[in-house]
């Protein structure tokens, strides 16, 4: 029976094995039924290695898996990352010490798409700060049956700029279109997702767009694609959405350009240090929501990832391993 060691499991799941999920929760059921499987919450970096043990099989959200560790567990066959993005292995290292890499895509695509629209409606609808109000009392002591935190907006006719037009990017323009909204998109290739797209240059998708969100992986092309001179050609009445990658946007620049009213607002799920440092300029800059990376972690999703993995590591132990990057 193969040993299977997860290092980070707590943000997938809190359960631990043999503990079945009730309502909105996930477990690891479809795990433990390939094997001896031991799930640690988190495991530091300084002690990954010893963690893997003599395992012959580690999934990984996470935690990093360098040479030095491939070259301390011999035992080590398997690498199943827990993610889409694969950075987090050393796939040259993982290939000499013929150990295959696999990752989950595609398991979040509905609920990213669901969280990049509830940061939109934050900014244009002020949900949250409507709720406080009401239960700080200023409506019971409110003259008029209505009143406003500030500004609303309606999406209708307003045109949403999408930068990056995979599986997420393409789930976002049908909720987009849906609203009423019009849909520009910059993509490394275009493509037909059966509703009209307007294809732009990516300056001018950023001139142009009423709500930009950002859907393209990030490369040495893409880092920092958000820069100061993108956010000051933006409308002044635009928002900014991101559910990708932090690195994507100068968080600097967009701190500025908030605090100026060049743009006016932005939802963020990502930043480019998770957890931020107290010192990011963004956990200050007005009009900016900010959630802790949870747009891929709805129960569905979660269940979803778990059920992937396992059927990755199943393959793999049939001699017909799927999904596999390395």
């Amino acid at each position: 029976m193969s040993k299977i060691v997860v290092l980070d499991g707590y943000t997938a799941s809190p359960l631990k094995p043999g503990e079945q999920a009730s309502g909105n929760e996930a477990d690891w059921q479809p795990l433990e039924q390939l094997g001896e499987l031991v799930v640690h919450e988190r495991t530091p970096t300084s002690d990954i290695a010893a963690t893997i043990g003599d395992a012959t099989a580690v999934i990984t959200n996470k935690a990093p898996i360098d040479e030095q560790t491939l070259a301390q567990c011999p035992g080590l066959k398997y690498v199943g990352v827990s993610a889409t993005g694969v950075n987090i292995v050393d796939l040259d290292a993982a290939r000499s010490h013929g150990v295959t890499v696999t990752n989950v895509p595609g398991y979040s695509t509905a609920s990213v798409a669901q969280h990049v629209f509830a940061l939109l409606f934050e900014l244009c609808n002020r949900i949250g700060s409507h709720d406080a109000a009401v239960h700080a009392g200023d409506w019971a002591s409110c003259e008029d049956f209505s009143f406003r935190t500030g500004p609303l907006v309606e999406l209708h006719n307003k045109s949403l700029g999408i930068v990056g037009m995979g599986a997420i990017g393409q789930a976002v323009a049908k909720i987009g279109h849906a609203l009423g909204m019009t849909i520009l998109a910059h993509s490394r290739t275009e493509k037909d997702i059966g509703l009209p797209v307007k294809w732009l240059g990516v300056d001018e998708l950023f001139r142009q767009s009423d709500a930009i969100t950002l859907h393209c992986p990030l490369t040495e092309q893409t880092d920092r694609l958000v820069n100061a001179e993108r956010l000051a050609a933006m409308k002044p009445s635009a928002y900014l959405i991101n559910t990708g990658r932090g690195p994507l946007i100068d968080e600097p620049a967009l701190a500025q350009a908030l605090v100026a009213g060049e743009i006016a607002g932005a939802g963020l799920d990502v930043l480019s240090s998770e957890p931020p440092e107290a010192t990011n300029l963004l956990l200050a800059a007005p009009n900016c929501v900010i959630t802790p990376h949870i747009a891929w972690a709805t129960a569905a999703a979660r269940r979803r990832l778990i059920a992937t993995v396992a059927d990755n590591l199943l393959s793999f132990l049939e001699g017909q391993p799927q999904n596999v990057v390395s």
